[in-house]
């Protein structure tokens, strides 16, 4: 699967990560920045990512910040897109079978890095559940 990875600077270090990670299960991997962890405005490079999935270039959207709330909230002003702030495995399998979320947004600082591969794991893993989720897709898709 293509996968696009960006973040701030508090979100760099498990972003670099989950790069290897997500290579080692065999997926196509893009990082689009941030490259270090010098404090940058994470809207910089949150919009392109998320505008890269709703255009098809890649399959599937991960960002990253300390919390990954405003990160979150950058991605979902972009048509087609459905970013999911997840903090469990739980929260991911959901945000995956119930909302098809493309893209899926973590906060650094309140995860271990285990937790965040377990939830990305989970999250690159779990397909659309589709039936009654869609028509509620349709109806989120439709407000744009």
């Amino acid at each position: 699967m293509r996968v696009a990875l960006a973040s701030d600077h508090a979100g760099f270090r498990t972003k670099q990560l989950l790069i290897d990670e997500l290579r080692a299960m065999g997926h196509e991997v893009t990082d689009l920045g941030t490259d270090s962890t010098e404090a940058v405005d994470y809207p910089l490079f949150i919009r392109p990512l998320a505008r890269a999935v709703a255009r098809g270039e890649y399959e599937r959207g991960i960002v990253l910040g300390g919390s990954g709330n405003g990160e979150a909230m950058v991605a979902n002003r972009v048509a087609g897109v459905r970013c999911s702030l997840c903090w469990s495995e739980e929260s991911a399998r959901l945000a995956r079978s119930h909302n098809d979320a493309n893209i899926l947004s973590l906060g650094e600082r309140l995860l271990s890095v285990d937790e965040a591969v377990r939830i990305v794991r989970t999250w690159m893993e779990t397909p659309f559940d589709g039936g009654r989720h869609a028509r509620r897709i349709e109806q989120i898709d439709a407000e744009r």
